[in-house]
């Protein structure tokens, strides 16, 4: 019997570590991530999800490594695993969405940011993504209801407006895209005062 306790005790006390070790690869990962460090913040999560292959959040940050390092489609694959193990996880249909943009297919794109917009109604990005991926498809309307929408949930969002401001001159309202460029640039948008100069005279 002590034999017994004595093997569930090293089990739990196994198992607590071996989760806690993951944890720290991960955290490593993300410190790798945020100095740009791409390539040894993969290896890091690699190195999690070796020790936990269920861990979702290694895999959708090892995916935005890989997206940082222009690996989308490896990307999508971490996207995707992720979203296998957890079918509720919103920010992983949203990254998923931006790597679907970024190798041209902004249908796809439009699905996983609707799929994330429904997890999460309250999902800034997603907003300003989607309408990115409407305008990319020149549905220009329908950019602006989501550019405006992420700006009703983050007043201060300068890339929605901007985006925004870039949306209505393609539908030509000059004074109102012009008024959005200037809001942008007011908040600190770095490309907005160069598109000013451009379009808005």
């Amino acid at each position: 019997m002590k034999t017994t306790f004595l093997f569930i005790a090293l089990f739990f006390t196994s198992s607590a570590m071996y989760s806690q070790t993951a944890e720290e690869y991960l955290s490593r990962g993300n410190d790798k991530k945020k100095l740009k460090d791409f390539s040894g913040s993969i290896t890091d999560y690699t190195k999690a999800i070796e020790l936990d292959p269920n861990f979702v959040m290694a895999y959708n940050n090892r995916g935005n490594a890989k997206g940082g390092l222009g690996d989308y489609r490896g990307a999508i694959s971490d996207y995707t695993k992720a979203i296998e193990l957890d079918p509720n996880f919103a920010m992983a249909y949203n990254n998923r969405g931006g790597a679907k943009i970024n190798l041209g297919d902004y249908s796809g794109a439009i699905t996983d940011y609707n799929k994330a917009i429904e997890l999460n109604p309250y999902y800034p990005i997603a907003y300003k993504s989607r309408g990115t991926a409407k305008a990319e498809t020149k549905d220009y309307s329908g950019a602006i209801t989501d550019y405006t929408k992420a700006i009703e949930l983050i007043p201060v969002f300068a890339d929605a407006y901007f985006h925004r401001g870039l949306a209505k001159l393609n539908i030509n309202q000059v004074e109102s895209g012009c008024l959005d460029l200037s809001k942008a640039e007011e908040i600190g948008h770095d490309k907005a005062y160069d598109v000013i100069q451009k379009y808005c005279k």
